[in-house]
């Protein structure tokens, strides 16, 4: 009977083994890391995932009260790491078209073939400038020791933010273990990025094979209507009062991937500025925020570059020799707002600071400032743990290092505010900051 028993395993085990890969598919098919970010106009929403297997469908239903009544198809892309198991993953993109604005819409992706994603939800973004922008902000969160995870999928669900901006460096690192680590570290933010956009800038940790794992699952917004590639690296995209541009510190320090880079980056910027100004762009989007993540000024004492005092020189004033293709002169000339960094484990508000010069502030109020706001958020949590502070510079407002998040609402064309939250202190608002302005533009001395 033994003997019968371990043949007719025998049987059954090359029978399973024998079946074709398609056999095995539908499993290995299933939507993965499902993200959301906008499209170039309020009417869009884009949706990307991954299969692990080939899956030549890509598909959106979605619709109102629960009915699933739309249908969007997109495309799908092949990806290959570079690692040593050269891994290949199926990127699917879908652009949903004709949103009415401010409506709340539920989705699932995949395709009938090889199975669905579960059913999730957002709210397409309204198309006027006079509502409250609701923003949580951060960089530098790993894969492991993620201290704001928790706190932010639950403020999410519980529905507190309109979009997420992450100023850089995930997962710690995407390409890790062949790409499993962004892999793992996706389907770890699926709980935050499928319901709300999820906006990203690369930081260094993105860096390898040339940023590929970043500019292969993030599918930022493009007037080109075209996604990944260069929008990934530099774009920028309105949502209410405020218009945000997102760009690439990388490329000032991976000159190996190209010069060019830096050119082309600075030129498109510069011509985005120029169009955020005219007049009737400015009265409808009056706050001008940049993300990136290398900070121009920064006070910890764990990087040469913090403890001189010019900081991240090359991202203020330039590349070195030619002093060409630096932002803070440009951001002033425009009349940026406020500037988003990271790349430091720690949360840093400066004052108003331009040159190294502070221009006036209030404590707990910047009432028109003559100078750009910089605000350093990196604390989210990785397996880096902390950057420690130095002396503070004559700019620093306020410093801290423990783990935690940045929370900003845009309240309408003159009131902005902002808080740091701390997970050391069970959520605890640790800093806050309303930025008035009574009016946007070029600062004085520029």
């Amino acid at each position: 009977m033994v003997l019968l028993n371990s043949v007719l395993f025998l049987i059954v085990l090359h029978i399973v083994s024998s079946k074709s890969i398609k056999d095995n598919e539908p499993f290995f098919g299933q939507p993965e890391q499902i993200h959301l970010s906008y499209g170039h106009d309020p009417s869009l929403m884009i949706v990307t995932w991954v299969t692990l297997n080939e899956v030549n469908d890509s598909v959106v239903e979605y619709g109102q009260l629960d009915m699933l009544d739309k249908r969007s198809t997109g495309n799908v892309s092949i990806f290959q790491d570079s690692g040593s198991e050269q891994r290949r993953e199926y990127i699917h993109r879908v652009v949903l078209h004709n949103l009415i604005p401010g409506q709340k819409y539920f989705y699932h992706c995949g395709c009938d073939d090889y199975g669905w994603s579960p059913l999730f939800w957002f709210t397409a973004m309204r198309n006027d400038s006079d509502f409250v922008v609701r923003m949580a902000v951060y960089g530098d969160m790993g894969k492991d020791n993620a201290q704001s995870m928790a706190r932010l999928q639950e403020e999410t669900q519980l529905g507190h933010f309109d979009l997420i901006l992450h100023v850089g460096d995930m997962a710690y690192d995407m390409n890790s273990d062949n790409a499993r680590y962004g892999d793992q570290y996706m389907n770890s933010i699926e709980s935050i990025a499928a319901y709300i956009p999820y906006m990203t800038c690369p930081g260094n940790h993105e860096n390898a094979y040339n940023f590929s794992q970043y500019v292969a699952k993030f599918s930022m917004p493009s007037s080109y209507n075209t996604y990944g590639g260069d929008a990934n690296h530099f774009y920028s995209f309105n949502v209410g009062p405020v218009h945000v541009i997102s760009f690439s510190t990388e490329f000032y320090y991976y000159l190996q991937y190209g010069f060019e880079q830096i050119i082309n980056q600075y030129h498109w910027i510069e011509q985005d500025l120029k169009e955020a100004n005219k007049p009737e762009n400015r009265a409808k989007q009056p706050w001008i925020i940049t993300m990136a993540h290398k900070p121009m000024y920064c006070s910890n004492n764990n990087d040469d570059e913090c403890l001189f005092a010019n900081g991240y020189i090359f991202i203020r004033v330039g590349l070195p020799f030619i002093q060409a293709f630096g932002f803070e002169q440009l951001f002033a000339q425009y009349g940026v707002d406020l500037e988003f960094w990271a790349h430091e484990h720690s949360y840093e508000r400066l004052w108003p600071v331009y040159n190294m010069t502070v221009y006036n502030g209030t404590k707990g109020a910047y009432i028109d400032p003559d100078a750009p706001v910089h605000i350093v958020t990196g604390s989210a949590g990785c397996n880096e743990r902390h950057d420690p502070f130095g002396v503070p510079r004559p700019w620093t407002a306020f410093q801290n290092s423990d783990y935690g998040y940045t929370r900003m609402n845009v309240y309408n064309s003159s009131h902005l505010y902002l808080e740091q939250v701390s997970d050391d202190q069970g959520g605890k608002v640790i800093d806050s900051m309303w930025l008035i302005k009574s009016k946007h533009g070029p600062y004085s001395y520029v």
